[in-house]
Formats: structure tokens, sequence, C-alpha cells
């Protein structure tokens, strides 16, 4: 069975770090372009983070630039999003996402990806 899976969410304390994990089950991601996305309660799903499939572009989002990094371990086949100083305004469900061709769609554009996991909740909170 070919899906994400993401992991690493939690509470934690506003300033805190925390790094979420994207793994791939039934397929490599070594080919694959990842986007990392959220959504909050009462809010429509937001760009957070991509890296292509080969690591050479990365993109952030302008609420994370800064104190997030992208990165991915081909041979754990895993995608890796770490997020420093968190605030209660990143509270919100984390998805992944991954596709495997040149769609032409920008790495911020949810349609750019084919495959999504379930999501991993972080709850920014003191």
């Amino acid at each position: 069975q070919v899906q994400l899976v993401e992991s690493g969410g939690g509470l934690v304390q506003p300033g805190e770090s925390r790094r979420l994990s994207c793994g791939a089950s039934g397929f490599s991601l070594e080919h694959y372009a990842v986007g990392w996305f959220r959504q909050a309660p009462g809010k429509e799903r937001a760009f957070v983070s991509a890296i292509s499939w080969s690591g050479g572009s990365i993109y952030y989002a302008d609420v994370v630039r800064g104190r997030s990094t992208i990165s991915r371990d081909n041979a754990k086949n895993t995608v890796f999003l770490q997020i420093d100083n968190l605030k209660p305004g990143d509270t919100a469900v984390y998805y992944c996402a991954a596709v495997d061709k040149d769609n032409n769609l920008p790495a911020i554009s949810p349609f750019r990806y084919d495959t999504w996991g379930h999501g991993t909740q972080v709850t920014v909170s003191s």
C-alpha cells in the first residue's frame, strides 16, 4: 500500500522546537518532490515548505522562513521539517505530500502533489 505517514507532532511550549517526519510506505521517496502544508481550525490548508527530489530547491512560507528547516534522508525514505521558536499561531495539523512528476505547478500549490498523508497535530500552548 502506497502511503505517506507523518509523525512528530504533539503539545509543545512556545519557543520550543519540533521536528516532523514524513515517511513513505510502499514506495521510495527518492525521486519525489515533497511539500509540507498545515491547516489550523477554521482555516484553509496553507503551504509551509517544500523540497525538490534532489534537495537542490527548497521553499519556505514567509511565516516560517528563518526558523524552519526542511531536509530529506533518502536512505531513511523520510523527509523532515523542523520548526524552531514555535508560536501559538503554528498550531495546526501538518500534512506532507509528494509528487514524482513535473506538472508545471508551483511547489507552494497543494494541487502539485498527488499523494498525501493523514497529518500530525502540532499544538503550541503554555
